[in-house]
């Protein structure tokens, strides 16, 4: 390997769709973990619509979206356990995608697939809106998004939900997607349920806050200045 590389190792059912275990990426290719995953669907398209609930590990630490492959990182990519499916669960301050989440969700037994979307709007309770700012707990906030899912996919296991989840940080403007919410199961009426109760138990528990900023200059933080 080159100091210009990083290596791609497959495991399990990962290394089946691959057609190998081991493989090296030029760093100038996949600048960013979505850069990377990007890639590596690219390079297998039996492999890419899978990927989106697949972990990665890099140097035998698991990474999330905050992940900057460097040269001379050994990335592995891991499957599902066989104790079950742990869902997407990610929030970042790149731009989210609505592929991800669906492709993340989306298997052969999936009748329905219900994705919602939260866009950052120009008003709010009358006032205009130019951007917002999101501000998260740096391990918390990762941590109750993965509980909210994981707790609404194990209440309606019997109904074979599945779910998926990014939720953007950092400044954002009208028009950019704040959070979006992917739920699939064999029946439609499933999907709308475990979509609905999982955007509404992130709204309410995961612990990132919301500063609306008006053309004048003129801001507030959401659910905190409206109780003043």
């Amino acid at each position: 390997m080159t100091e210009q590389e990083l290596t791609i190792r497959y495991f399990a059912g990962a290394r089946e769709l691959a057609g190998l275990t081991e493989e090296r990426f030029p760093i100038a290719e996949v600048a960013t973990h979505a850069a990377l995953r990007a890639a590596i669907a690219a390079r297998h398209p039996a492999l890419g619509p899978l990927l989106g609930s697949m972990r990665l590990a890099v140097n035998d630490v698991f990474v999330g979206a905050e992940y900057q492959p460097a040269a001379g990182d050994r990335v592995d990519v891991l499957p599902p356990v066989a104790g079950g499916s742990h869902p997407l669960a990610e929030i970042r301050s790149a731009p989210l995608s609505i592929d991800e989440i669906y492709k993340a969700v989306s298997h052969p037994s999936a009748g329905g697939i219900t994705v919602f979307v939260g866009v950052v709007r120009d008003t709010a309770d009358g006032r205009p809106v130019a951007r917002l700012d999101y501000e998260h707990h740096p391990t918390l906030a990762l941590q109750e998004l993965r509980a909210v899912l994981s707790e609404v996919q194990t209440e309606l296991a019997a109904e074979g939900v599945r779910l998926a989840a990014t939720h953007r940080v950092g400044e954002l403007v009208v028009g950019d997607l704040a959070v979006v919410v992917g739920a699939s199961a064999p029946h439609r009426d499933a999907a709308f349920r475990g979509c609905r109760l999982a955007i509404d138990r992130i709204k309410e528990r995961v612990p990132i806050w919301k500063k609306e900023w008006e053309p004048s200059g003129a801001a507030h933080w959401v659910n905190l200045d409206d109780q003043s």
